[in-house]
């Protein structure tokens, strides 16, 4: 690696900064045929129930984030819920992740949503070839030094 490289790689020293209450909410979108998407609510795909073990998984990645994205700091989560609703084109994904740390619960939450989202098209995927992931965002972030977001 050339120095300017390594220079540009860092995790930011979060040391100096108050332990606060942060809550960050993200969502995603899975766009599913009308045929997958009753499957999924009749529980009638053959990997089994596709909302619970998506919820478990994005769960477990909110848990996981510091090992998956490397500059993330480790931080102790509070609380991940994970809501999957039904919509007109597929299915929506919102993860609320909380935590009293020294730094933010975005990566936390997008990346919650995300693994949901991927786990939901895992389960269906012999089902249905047209599936896809769409607008992984955050919605909204309170705490911090940086304030308020709401989308």
């Amino acid at each position: 690696m050339s120095k300017q490289t390594n220079k540009s790689v860092k995790m930011i020293d979060v040391g100096s900064k108050k332990v606060t209450k942060r809550v960050a909410v993200a969502e995603a979108f899975i766009h599913l045929n009308d045929s997958t998407k009753n499957k999924i609510y009749k529980n009638k795909i053959i990997k089994g129930d596709v909302i619970s073990v998506a919820k478990t998984a994005g769960i477990v990645a909110a848990k996981k984030t510091s090992d998956i994205i490397p500059l993330c700091h480790q931080i102790p989560l509070n609380s991940v819920e994970i809501e999957i609703k039904k919509k007109s084109k597929g299915l929506q994904i919102i993860s609320t992740c909380n935590s009293s740390s020294q730094t933010g619960v975005e990566m936390e939450a997008l990346l919650s949503v995300s693994i949901s989202a991927l786990t939901i098209y895992d389960m269906c995927k012999s089902l249905d070839k047209s599936i896809e992931i769409r607008q992984i965002r955050l919605l909204s972030k309170k705490g911090g030094k940086s304030g308020n977001y709401k989308r």
